[in-house]
């Protein structure tokens, strides 16, 4: 989408506008592994139909530069999540479509589909056929 283009937002796709902090996800209601005890992440949906996220594992710091190694910089990465691009919501199926322009992940599928639900002010984000839980807070 370019700067000077309108998008009408449904009711439901209103709601996601703003900014969200991670507060964890869950598979059949245990912690997720791999992402430590005190995850960071923020996603964010704009009223022009454009979203970005990142969620950070919580481990120490990797040494960054060109010191690095293929193993270190792997590691870093690895549990790390960042992409944008736009978003779609489909209010009748309950869905939400991330479009993504670009992922730090190599070969992401182009479309993240989400069943989501509002609690609240927490957004919670729902793999369809899967028991994994991605709970976001309303901070903006």
């Amino acid at each position: 989408m370019r700067g000077h283009d309108r998008v009408t937002l449904s009711e439901a796709a209103k709601r996601f506008v703003g900014a969200w902090r991670y507060i964890g996800t869950t598979i059949d209601g245990k912690p997720f592994p791999g992402r430590g005890a005190n995850p960071k992440g923020m996603i964010y949906y704009t009223a022009s139909g454009h979203m970005g996220v990142q969620v950070a594992p919580d481990r120490e710091r990797p040494k960054a530069g060109k010191d690095m190694t293929a193993e270190e910089a792997r590691n870093a990465l690895e549990n790390y999540i960042a992409y944008f691009g736009t978003y779609t919501v489909d209010e009748c199926a309950g869905l939400v479509t991330h479009q993504r322009a670009a992922s730090v992940q190599p070969g992401d599928a182009a479309q993240v589909v989400r069943a989501y639900e509002f609690a609240g002010d927490r957004l919670i984000l729902r793999p369809p056929g899967s028991t994994q839980e991605i709970t976001w807070k309303r901070i903006a």
